[in-house]
């Protein structure tokens, strides 16, 4: 029997029938209906329920979401999504869909996604980057999602930028209310407002990258300051958690010279004689959201426990 996985996205909302070997037979994808907390419910559900009208059963239903449940309050908090931020998103679904729906970060369901038959197949600890709309992470050790008493393991993204310079202090102001986190220099927006305010241009990441690509050197020094960043962003990581392989996603994780350039970068910042840590492309691409949520029925209770 297939399951469906939900990846509850800040700008697309997509859902999947996954088979048990992770592989994707239906899909579905809708624009995210943005600061519309109601119509966002009801665009997850109508996915569901479409998906299944064609399987012609019902099934169980996982969903990656942006931010966590609070085992405090059982309510959404740091979503990036903020209009999902105090609302009891679990309930809700599980009430439209009448069924028990399991729920766990989206990064976190992208790390489970590629450490089980993805890029990080075998690994023992792998830490799962998402930058995208925002920044955040998840942590799978010995295939099993690490979450934390407070939920939030993995969440490097509201950590301020280490090692800054003069020139990045105090740092963006963050959605979270404070400034110069992760977040507000490795998205993709964060992306596009550095290079705005270094060159006066507003261009998107795909223009920065294109440009650089053309031999633009403005937006070859904007990436440059980004791989500088996510390099000294990830020794961090390195130097807490350890991973044997560090994978990325979102749409960040499509430059390609990042898998070459920034551990060149990192070692200076690793407190170790080497770095064996690999940083590495998902082999599921945007896919292991979906992946990663449907097989959270096999996780005991997502993640969330």
């Amino acid at each position: 029997m297939l399951r469906i996985g939900v990846d509850l996205g800040g700008t697309k909302i997509e859902a999947a029938a996954v088979a048990r070997d992770g592989e994707i037979t239906l899909r579905r994808r809708v624009a995210t209906p943005r600061d519309d907390y109601d119509a966002t419910l009801a665009a997850a559900a109508e996915l569901v329920a479409d998906l299944e009208r064609h399987l012609g059963y019902q099934t169980t239903v996982g969903v990656g979401m942006p931010g966590t449940i609070s085992p405090a309050t059982g309510l959404v908090k740091n979503a990036n999504s903020v209009w999902l931020n105090g609302r009891a998103l679990d309930r809700d679904l599980c009430a439209r869909l009448g069924r028990e729906v399991r729920f766990a970060n989206d990064a976190n369901c992208f790390a489970l996604s590629e450490a089980r038959g993805g890029a990080a197949a075998g690994a023992p600890i792998v830490f799962g980057v998402i930058v995208g709309t925002g920044t955040g992470g998840g942590i799978v050790v010995n295939g099993r999602v690490l979450t934390g008493r407070n939920a939030v393991a993995g969440e490097w993204g509201h950590n301020p930028l280490p090692w800054p310079r003069p020139e990045e202090l105090p740092g963006a102001p963050c959605y979270c209310g404070l400034r110069g986190c992760i977040e507000t220099f490795l998205s993709g927006p964060g992306l596009a407002r550095d290079h705005q305010e270094a060159t006066g241009e507003a261009r998107s990441p795909v223009e920065i990258a294109e440009g650089a690509a053309g031999g633009d050197a403005a937006a070859e020094a904007s990436l440059q300051r980004y791989e500088d960043r996510m390099a000294r962003a990830l020794a961090s990581i390195i130097n807490v958690v350890d991973p044997d392989v560090i994978v990325l996603g979102g749409g960040m994780s499509n430059l390609t010279r990042l898998y070459t350039n920034v551990p060149r970068l990192w070692s200076r910042h690793v407190f170790s004689d080497r770095v064996d840590t690999l940083l590495v492309a998902p082999r599921f691409g945007d896919s292991s959201g979906v992946r990663g949520a449907a097989w959270l029925w096999e996780e005991g209770r997502a993640g969330n426990e």
